[in-house]
């Protein structure tokens, strides 16, 4: 019978054996991880960015929610707590707004370069801003043109009496303030300001809108996308996203009414 000599394996090649095994589960391990935080991690945090501009689009909603509580149903105070990700929320005083509004006919000037202020929301991680803005919520992306709105303002047009209710709301504050994390909000409603007007019949087809953007930071895709689908509105001139001023024909209006509210902002 054939004798097969048997092999023993030495200590010091256990060792080897060994050493060799925790370097090929430990270079797994390593690889993992690398994989995680090039592929994984960049996308937890564009995950963690969209959720933080998703709740921020809410927030701002709710803020517009509030300071209509404050015009239109005369509530002196409004206070609300929220969370501020990804970002910081500051007033702009209507007095540094670079933004206006004006309205007239041929023969009357009702509204003369009304500036909104606003209520800020910039996103350096999302590159984004939103703002709440002469009672409308409007978001622009900053790498791109354009802008959107998100919530309308309280405009109403009725065909068949031609009358336009313009409501404008402006934002005040004593200060520049700004926040990031949690915040409350407080505002209060300032002066208020009711115009009633009959229009001459020789002009109910000449009321126009001047909007005025401010042209770094220009808004007037989102405004000019909510005035066109207001029924007879038209534009006759300027070039929306262009950061120049765009003029409006208003529909037929026998009657215009403008309503202005102040709303000061006390805290954020």
């Amino acid at each position: 019978m054939l004798m097969v000599p048997c092999y023993r394996m030495s200590s010091n090649e256990k060792g080897v054996s060994e050493s060799i095994g925790f370097m090929l589960i430990f270079g797994i391990v390593i690889a993992g991880i690398a994989l995680v935080t090039l592929y994984g991690y960049p996308l937890l945090l564009q995950q963690q960015t969209g959720a933080d501009l998703k709740i921020m689009e809410k927030n701002m909603i709710v803020l517009q929610n509030d300071i209509k509580s404050l015009a239109y149903k005369t509530v002196p105070f409004k206070e609300t707590s929220l969370k501020i990700g990804g970002g910081s929320l500051s007033v702009h005083d209507s007095g540094s707004d670079q933004s206006d509004f004006t309205i007239s006919d041929p023969s009357t000037l009702y509204v003369d370069a009304f500036n909104a202020g606003e209520l800020r929301y910039e996103s350096v991680s999302a590159q984004t801003d939103i703002s709440l803005q002469n009672g409308a919520v409007v978001m622009r992306p900053r790498v791109t043109q354009g802008s959107t709105m998100l919530a309308e303002p309280r405009w109403f047009y009725d065909q068949n009496t031609q009358t336009m209710v313009i409501n404008l709301i402006n934002i005040t504050s004593t200060e520049l303030m700004a926040k990031e994390g949690i915040g409350t909000v407080q505002m209060t409603l300032g002066e208020t300001n009711y115009t009633y007007v009959t229009i001459d019949p020789a002009n109910s087809d000449k009321v126009r809108l001047i909007y005025t953007p401010d042209p770094a930071l220009d808004y007037s895709v989102a405004w000019d996308n909510y005035f066109m689908k207001i029924s007879g509105m038209t534009r006759t001139a300027g070039t929306p996203g262009s950061g120049g001023a765009i003029t409006y024909n208003l529909p037929l209006v026998s009657t215009l009414v403008i309503k202005k509210y102040e709303v000061q902002i006390k805290n954020i």
